[in-house]
């Protein structure tokens, strides 16, 4: 009888080892049939984005292939590293695209996608994640209010003193009543501008996929 009893525990330890290999070949086939069309779909959500700042004729190169990593912290405030994106134009430097964090909003975190050409000109600027109030300061998104438009075609050309909302000497206007939440973000694209500056002979001669030393 412990024979038996034997034989049967050695069968069901088998078999649970055979459902064991079974799933596990189950679960990679079907990570490998999805993950293809997931990072498509990653990719083309990406680029419809990129397309709000950037124009599809300003560059030739296939931009998500095109990118260095920028480490956290410094100018641009981002909390972890991040990617940035270079345009090129018949193989000449073009503009970048890269993420910058304004950390100073009402409500926390301000995540901006910003658009740059070649020679330090703000192309686009769009918000990509908040927490601002609703109704009060969430007209910097442009799904609310097409405020964050006033950024393109800006540069530090305007000056210091321009780089501000107009409570505070500068030039670009706020809505009453929300005047930290547009202050954060001008702060925000005007040291993403400062970054490129410092950094764009690097930026364009790394290699690709390579990281940014700031």
């Amino acid at each position: 009888m412990s024979e038996s009893i034997s034989k049967h525990s050695v069968k069901t330890a088998w078999v649970m080892v055979l459902f064991t290999i079974v799933g596990t070949l189950a679960l990679a086939l079907m990570h490998a049939q999805t993950q293809q069309p997931i990072s498509q779909a990653e990719q083309e959500t990406r680029m419809r984005l990129f397309g709000q700042v950037l124009s599809h004729d300003a560059y030739d190169n296939p931009l998500l292939q095109d990118n260095i990593t920028i480490p956290a912290g410094g100018m641009l405030n981002n909390r972890e590293s991040t990617e940035l994106y270079r345009a090129r134009l018949q193989g000449k430097p073009a503009a970048v695209v890269l993420q910058a964090t304004a950390p100073d909003g009402y409500s926390g975190d301000i995540k901006l996608l910003v658009a740059i050409d070649k020679d330090g000109k703000v192309l686009g600027v769009r918000v990509i994640a908040h927490r601002e109030t609703p109704g009060l300061g969430d007209y910097i998104d442009i799904t609310h209010d097409n405020w964050i438009e006033m950024f393109s075609g800006s540069s530090l050309a305007l000056g210091e003193q321009a780089w501000a909302v107009k409570k505070d000497g500068g030039q670009f206007v706020y809505k009453t009543g929300a005047t930290i939440t547009p202050r954060a973000v001008v702060k925000a694209v005007h040291q993403a501008l400062q970054f490129y500056q410092q950094n764009r002979d690097k930026i364009f001669s790394l290699p690709n996929q390579s990281e940014l030393a700031v």
